[in-house]
């Protein structure tokens, strides 16, 4: 799932590392979140585990979840969102008067006009190595928490997507949304079964 709403964009500033924390909207959003996967994980068979990103957003969720599905939680840095260096905490407009789009030829490695930023391929192997660590522990049904553009390579390295083939994805969720991916222990097949789904947000 990708953290609900947090401070930094209900005040137009920019997040990546930027440790702010949910507003009082993403902490009820939170909760609405735990009700759905309590009912969802009423069918497993597998006790839950949840890692989060460390960063505060996310790790405050990941403990809305932990209390309504007592679940153990596992904060791992690897999750975080890209880095925006020099430009997190600041407003949305200064980033863009300054953010340059990736060349076509260049979508991973190219780190663009702001000091300290990350690459695609820098955050795609980072959250491939957690993934992977996750994917490894069968015995589990997992739930990770992280943040929107992460979430890309969670998604592609459940399904074995090369990180150079993954130049050009994105699936633009919402906060709060949750991605549901499931892996057929006969056949071995990895199926997106749900993809950024918010209905469970609606209160009425």
């Amino acid at each position: 799932m990708t953290h609900p709403q947090a401070e930094h964009t209900e005040r137009g500033l920019v997040g990546g590392w930027y440790n702010s924390q949910l507003t009082p909207q993403g902490r009820l959003d939170a909760r609405l979140v735990a009700e759905e996967l309590m009912r969802r994980c009423r069918d497993t068979t597998r006790p839950v585990r949840i890692t989060t990103s460390d960063l505060s957003r996310c790790a405050e969720t990941a403990e809305i979840l932990a209390a309504r599905l007592g679940a153990p939680v596992t904060e791992d840095a690897r999750l975080r969102e890209i880095s925006f260096g020099e430009a997190e905490g600041k407003s949305r407009v200064w980033l863009a008067d300054r953010e340059v789009s990736a060349p076509d030829h260049d979508r991973l490695d190219y780190r663009g006009p702001i000091a300290g930023a990350e690459t695609r391929r820098e955050v795609a192997t980072r959250v491939g190595d957690c993934v992977r660590e996750l994917m490894a522990d069968g015995d589990h049904t997992h739930v990770v928490v992280t943040h929107g553009f992460a979430q890309i390579f969670v998604i592609t390295t459940w399904l074995q997507i090369p990180v150079e083939s993954a130049g050009f994805l994105s699936f633009a969720p919402k906060p709060g949304s949750i991605t549901h991916l499931q892996h057929d222990d006969y056949w071995r097949n990895r199926t997106v079964a749900a993809l950024a789904e918010t209905s469970h947000l609606k209160t009425g």
